[in-house]
């Protein structure tokens, strides 16, 4: 259910049931952003004339929605597919299956995939630890097919595992078909199930969650810088991901902890990357005083 006031929106998330066990903190992650309702505002905030806008903020202590605009409406995520590529890369390494020093290979399907890329050549490989730094910081579509196709087989049926996964956390409006966020009209998302997935990693993943905060990092005697211009420069940003397809504009998940108050906002489909950076720090300023300190 929604309805649209002012530059706002207000909606109530359907609540659901999962089955018992760890699937419970899934559920739990899907009901986060629970049944209520967006802030009265009494002053502006942000808007965007970009016909592919769409933002949510929410409160990630309580899941109270702060703003929403458009934030049910189909999106491409690009790049932030990438989040649910490490949340099943990070679920390998919770059972054991991947630790940070399993060899990754690259296949001639991975070695040729367009940039942004890490470069690795056809029948080399590089180790689970750099892998997870690369898709964090460089988002590296080569290194996204390579996990891919280790990890089911092909990327394919990691993609398949991909939108199984989105389903047990909620996110009723995502379908992946590739694991890099490369253009394909088929892989769709909202604004809205991107923000369950970056408030599900950082519940489900508290220990590894810190790759998403990393600007840069090492690889072969070069160093590697990454593209979330926020980070160190906005009090309190923490992560997660950006993305940039031509169809999809420019994306971007944020984290905000300052002050005892946390935030998780998505910005989709700006026209320029420091018209999506300035939109979410406008965001941020305005949103994060209104948030819940418990």
């Amino acid at each position: 259910m929604s309805f649209v006031t002012g530059r706002t929106e207000r909606h109530f998330f359907p609540r659901r049931q999962f089955p018992f066990g760890r699937a419970m903190v899934l559920a739990a992650i899907a009901l986060f952003i629970s049944a209520c309702t967006t802030l009265e505002l009494t002053e502006p905030v942000p808007t965007s004339t970009s016909e592919k806008y769409a933002a949510i903020v929410v409160d990630a202590r309580n899941g109270r929605v702060l703003h929403a605009a458009h934030a049910y409406e189909t999106r491409y995520p690009a790049s932030l597919t990438k989040m649910m590529t490490l949340y099943l890369l990070f679920e390998a390494m919770e059972t054991g299956r991947v630790t940070p020093a399993t060899q990754i290979p690259f296949s001639v399907n991975a070695s040729r995939q367009p940039p942004s890329k890490l470069g690795v050549k056809a029948g080399m490989s590089i180790d689970a630890e750099t892998a997870i730094r690369a898709l964090a910081v460089k988002s590296a579509n080569d290194v996204a097919v390579a996990v891919a196709e280790h990890l089911a087989g092909s990327e394919e049926a990691f993609a398949r595992a991909m939108t199984l996964k989105a389903r047990q956390l909620g996110m009723n409006g995502t379908v992946f078909t590739n694991a890099s966020g490369l253009p394909d009209e088929r892989q769709v998302t909202t604004a809205h199930d991107m923000a369950i997935l970056g408030m599900a990693l950082r519940k489900r993943f508290p220990g590894r969650y810190h790759y998403f905060s990393m600007r840069e990092f090492n690889f072969n005697g070069r160093t590697i810088k990454g593209h979330n211009h926020l980070l160190g420069t906005v009090a309190g940003v923490d992560g997660i991901k950006t993305g940039y397809t031509r169809a999809s504009g420019y994306n971007l998940a944020s984290s905000v902890n300052l002050g005892g108050r946390s935030l998780v906002a998505v910005v989709m489909g700006e026209d320029k990357g420091k018209m999506r950076d300035a939109h979410m720090e406008a965001l941020i300023a305005y949103f994060l005083p209104r948030a819940s300190r418990h």
